[in-house]
């Protein structure tokens, strides 16, 4: 067969080009540049070796392969920064894991029972999911720990699988929190300065091409460290003097971050002093220095730059202040709730939300349909097939269709890793030294994609299971052509069969994101309180609403990296979106940049302008939210308005989003 294709050109010449895998799929073959975590790799080595060592000085090699597999489901969940985030990420889906593989134990070798069990264990893995990163782990490691408790013979009685799996994830606990005593803050306060330094760069990059990049790069920073210090906050009883600290060093970037738009849209970088101050902040943070004095800055002269100055005198005097006032500190983004709190109210929503009830049903129906098939025809150590079906359905992993399509690439590359350690290492002290180098594989490989992690993975689990059931290199094909139904069963029935799978969610989301917009403009510039408390409330709210739109923003962004990985026309549809989600990014900066300028001398706009503009803001919405693609908004013209109003570059930067659509409908 031919392995070339003839193109014609607009010259009616043939052209000549050879085929090439589809864009999507080279994508997700692509390794990333994240680096290697080494001490991650070097404490899963030892985390997945050592109970098969053990197991083999007790004689007892079962026994150190179940603990091996638990020490497995924690290496992969190891995946937070600070300390008491690893306690709850590796923990708590322990205790799912160990109910699972005893629900599964008890239904081993009862046919239709187990087959039910499973379905129903599927559904509720799957409602849990969709409650956070914690949530997703545990309800993972609650399907897989019961399909493989039902579908391999395991230790008796009922309560020994669960007690090794446990074992094994509590020694990676036990490992990871040997480096506490010696960095248990540096997590918290290394975002902190990373914020800075993400900052610094934006800053430097004001005026020039590169600052839109550099701002996203602030809004993850800022999110991830927001999402360590308010997690820290809410497990800290009292006021905690560190706690204190860090938070306080962190609010006072926001009106620096507050102020890098309006710096921005002069069109004109920055002194090099600016950008130098805001990293020396950054290793005062990182450092804990204090007492230092605050750095020379240029003269400002304009709203924008008397906005910058002051909020980096504000943030220099803080940083280097040598106590903080504990019961002084601008808690901007309110205390968030108890854990107790939060946890009914995410059980609450869980139950109430149709998406909740959706995924746990895809799950449930590829789970059943997987163990049906396994009851009708005779498929040795089946569990292969619904443990694939576990891993590609993931809600949060990405695109089902290529997590499919990776997961079978994946498997075959580790399958062939698999065959020669089974193949050429004989069972027994030699597993020790291999186990170490196949599990530092796994973070290693982890941070390069998923095909890859999949890849590192697969071998690993062989060898775990040849010293279960002794079937040695006969467990290699089986093992792909269980991979290979497991992913054409979550291709049809957990995808096509889904319209929801295979249609992009951009519009709707960044429809939410240009109503958010709509009301912070209200809020920036509407009838403000006249008491002082009143004000304070009213900025407090504005400044949760500029929070919540740059975090909209970065869920825009991930839904589009989700899409671009779908297969036409999914992917093809998404990429048109790309324009109009980088006009609705300069929006939210424009109306940022507004409101600062505002706050330091800059005449504030009238309320007819003000009208005008929300008004747009909500037509654009409800325009995006009807279209399917940016051609069908059929935008409208705006009226004309005055150019010295601070609110002249929203104005210009809607008339931009509008003649995006424009120019898509020729």
């Amino acid at each position: 067969m031919s392995t070339e294709r003839t193109e014609h050109i607009p010259s009616g010449r043939p052209r000549h080009r050879p085929l090439a895998p589809p864009a999507w799929l080279l994508k997700g073959l692509r390794p990333s540049a994240a680096p290697i975590p080494w001490a991650a790799a070097a404490r899963a080595g030892i985390a997945m070796a050592t109970p098969v060592a053990v197991g083999f000085a007790l004689n007892e090699p079962e026994y150190g392969a179940l603990v091996s597999m638990g020490a497995l489901s924690g290496v992969i969940g190891d995946t937070a920064d600070a300390y008491r985030m690893r306690i709850l990420n590796i923990a708590v889906p322990q205790l799912f894991g160990a109910v699972g593989v005893a629900l599964g134990t008890l239904v081993y070798g009862h046919g239709w029972l187990a087959v039910g069990a499973l379905t129903l264990i599927a559904l509720v893995s799957g409602m849990i999911s969709s409650i956070g990163t914690v949530a997703s782990v545990s309800g993972l490691l609650l399907l897989l720990n019961a399909v493989v408790g039902a579908g391999l013979p395991l230790p008796q009685p009922w309560w020994t699988a669960p007690l090794l799996l446990s074992a094994g994830g509590l020694f990676v606990l036990l490992l990871t929190l040997l480096g506490w005593p010696l960095r248990g803050r540096q997590p918290e306060r290394v975002a902190v300065a990373a914020t800075y330094r993400a900052l610094a760069d934006a800053l430097e990059a004001a005026g020039g091409p590169d600052y839109d990049d550099c701002r996203r790069q602030v809004t993850h920073a800022l999110n991830q460290a927001y999402d360590l210090i308010l997690g820290r906050r809410a497990r800290v009883h009292g006021r905690s003097p560190s706690l204190v600290r860090m938070l306080a060093q962190l609010n006072v970037v926001i009106p620096l971050v507050e102020a890098a738009p309006a710096m921005h849209l002069r069109g004109a970088g920055l002194p090099p002093e600016i950008p130098a101050a805001v990293r020396d902040l950054a290793r005062a943070v990182e450092e804990g220095r204090t007492g230092e004095p605050v750095p020379d800055l240029p003269v400002p002269h304009t709203p924008a730059e008397r906005a910058l100055d002051a909020a980096l005198r504000h943030a220099a005097a803080l940083v280097h202040a040598p106590d903080p006032d504990p019961h002084n500190i601008d808690d901007r983004l309110g205390r968030p709730a108890a854990l107790t709190v939060r946890a009914r109210r995410a059980v609450r929503d869980m139950m109430l939300s149709s998406a909740s009830w959706r995924y746990g049903l895809r799950l449930a129906l590829c789970i059943g349909l997987a163990q049906i098939l396994v009851s009708v025809v005779p498929v040795e150590r089946s569990y292969w097939i619904a443990l694939t079906v576990t891993f590609v359905l993931k809600p949060d992993f990405g695109s089902v269709f290529s997590r499919a399509v990776l997961r079978a690439v994946g498997t075959a590359a580790g399958l062939v890793v698999a065959a020669a350690v089974l193949a050429e290492v004989p069972r027994g002290w030699w597993d020790v030294p291999v186990m170490v180098v196949l599990g530092a594989l796994i973070p290693a490989f982890s941070a390069k994609g998923y095909a890859f992690q999949t890849a590192a993975i697969t071998p690993v689990i062989l060898l775990l299971s040849d010293l279960l059931n002794h079937q040695g290199f006969d467990l290699v094909r089986p093992r792909l052509l269980d991979s290979l139904i497991g992913c054409a069963i979550t291709l049809v029935a957990g995808y096509l069969l889904w319209p929801e799978s295979w249609h992009t969610r951009i519009g709707d989301r960044l429809a939410d994101t240009v109503d958010d917009v709509a009301r912070y403009v209200e809020r920036a510039f509407g009838t403000h309180p006249d008491t002082e408390a009143g004000r304070q409330a009213a900025r407090t709210a504005r400044l949760q609403a500029r929070r919540r739109i740059y975090r909209e923003m970065s869920g825009v962004r991930n839904e589009f990296q989700r899409a671009l990985t779908e297969p036409p026309p999914t992917g093809a549809r998404a990429a048109a979106w790309w324009p109009l989600v980088v006009a609705v990014e300069r929006i939210v900066d424009a109306t940022t940049a507004a409101r600062v300028r505002v706050n330091h001398g800059a005449e504030a706009p009238g309320g007819e302008e003000v009208a005008i503009v929300i008004a747009d803001l909500r037509a654009l919405a409800e325009g995006v939210r009807r279209a399917s693609t940016p051609t069908q908004l059929r935008p409208a013209a705006l009226p004309p308005g005055d150019e010295a109003s601070v609110l002249a570059p929203v104005r210009h930067e809607l008339a931009a989003a509008r003649a995006i659509a424009a120019d898509d409908d020729h």
